[in-house]
């Protein structure tokens, strides 16, 4: 059971009474020349009626960081104070009416001793203070949160911040939103969506990033409770800066490529796409990674149709987590703006080894992650999971 401690105490001066006699009868034999009034009592000292509450209780131990919690009735809270062992103060908020205050997300650690105090007034002004001693517990379980920006670097308008909490799946949901900050430099608004089972975040804003937008990404899921008994590891900040804009449309019945740099059509590349009994996937995707040269097979595709496949192809793009490439593909010479012959990736006309002279290596030398491939005209009819990878741009904004 917690422990709650309640103290009103009194911080103001006493009034001292004091009585003096009027000119009394002169004394006879043995009679006191004058008469000095004995003087009165003081009067006790008004208690404050304002009454502080802390949670938890002092010397409670074994503390869930989110617990902490100050509040005052018949009165407002004019201070708190919760410092660590090393004296730093915590981060904390008093509420827009005065009457509770608690830490910000993340700001208390497990396994360490806080002190806390407390000050709040009643109507008359007058103080009561309160203090504890706490210490909070020792996780038994703690993940690591991890994401896909890597700070410094330049990403496409179509970026993505996919966060990973270790394969656990969040049942504090709201908890971990907080502690995962995102801002823009313009203002921008970003939202947050859960896939795989609640164990991943992705966020984005309603449309793709102005270019130029500076991003940075906090992540203070240190000592947050994410599920019963396991609580986050990771404290880290984060910075991106948004490139130019880069939109590729991919028509696959007509099999070619327009490329849009900052809205103008800026190329057209022949391309093959998935052949009728392997279609491409048709929607909006993002490059989430990049290789010079990937080693593609059909190890794990279930619907896959025809002979299985294994080969090295150059100048790979990677679009879907299923395995949906934007690459080199050397097959593709001869079919390119005529065929589709791909077991669903798109194909640019490419060397084995990967040319930068060629349509494949001078895509792949423009392209950033984070820039976006929209594809058309697929046979395919399945829609595509905005799981499936970055395709979180497949959701509206009522949706997300």
């Amino acid at each position: 059971m917690r422990r709650m401690s309640m103290v009103g105490a009194v911080l103001g001066g006493a009034l001292l009474l004091t009585a003096c006699s009027s000119g009394g009868a002169g004394g006879g034999a043995g009679g006191p020349a004058g008469g000095d009034a004995a003087g009165a009592p003081a009067a006790a000292p008004r208690a404050s009626a304002a009454v502080l509450s802390i949670e938890p209780g002092d010397g409670a131990k074994d503390v869930a960081p989110g617990a902490v919690k100050v509040s005052v009735a018949t009165g407002k809270l004019t201070g708190v104070t919760v410092t660590g062992q090393d004296g730093r103060p915590v981060d904390g908020a008093l509420a827009a009416d005065g009457l509770t205050w608690a830490p910000a997300a993340g700001a208390l650690a497990v396994g360490a001793t806080y002190r806390v105090h407390a000050e709040a007034a009643d109507a008359d002004g007058l103080a009561a203070t309160a203090s504890s001693t706490f210490t909070t517990l020792v996780p038994k379980r703690t993940v690591k949160v991890e994401d896909n920006v890597v700070t410094g670097q330049d990403f496409g308008v179509g970026m993505i911040i996919s966060v990973n909490f270790g394969g656990l799946k969040v049942k504090d949901k709201a908890a971990a939103e907080r502690a995962i900050v995102v801002e823009a430099s313009d203002g921008t608004e970003v939202r947050g969506h859960w896939f795989d089972n609640d164990t991943r975040l992705d966020l984005r804003p309603a449309a793709y990033w102005k270019p130029g937008t500076t991003v940075q990404v906090h992540l203070r899921t240190k000592s947050v409770e994410l599920a019963p008994g396991v609580y986050g590891a990771t404290e880290r900040d984060e910075h991106f800066t948004v490139a130019r804009s880069r939109i590729s449309e991919v028509d696959a019945a007509a099999h070619q490529m327009v490329v849009h740099e900052d809205g103008k059509p800026d190329q057209t590349v022949p391309i093959v796409a998935g052949t009728d009994d392997n279609p491409s996937w048709n929607g909006t995707m993002v490059i989430s990674a990049k290789s010079r040269m990937e080693k593609m097979t059909s190890e794990g595709q279930t619907n896959l149709k025809g002979p299985g496949y294994e080969a090295m192809e150059p100048h790979a793009m990677r679009l879907t987590t299923s395995g949906t490439y934007l690459h080199g593909n050397p097959a593709a010479r001869g079919a390119a703006g005529r065929a589709n012959i791909s077991h669903g990736c798109i194909g640019l006309p490419d060397t084995p080894e990967g040319s930068d002279d060629t349509p494949g290596g001078k895509v792949y030398n423009a392209s950033k992650i984070g820039d976006v491939v929209v594809v058309r005209n697929s046979v395919k009819k399945q829609p595509l999971d905005p799981a499936n990878g970055l395709s979180g741009w497949n959701l509206t904004w009522s949706q997300w």
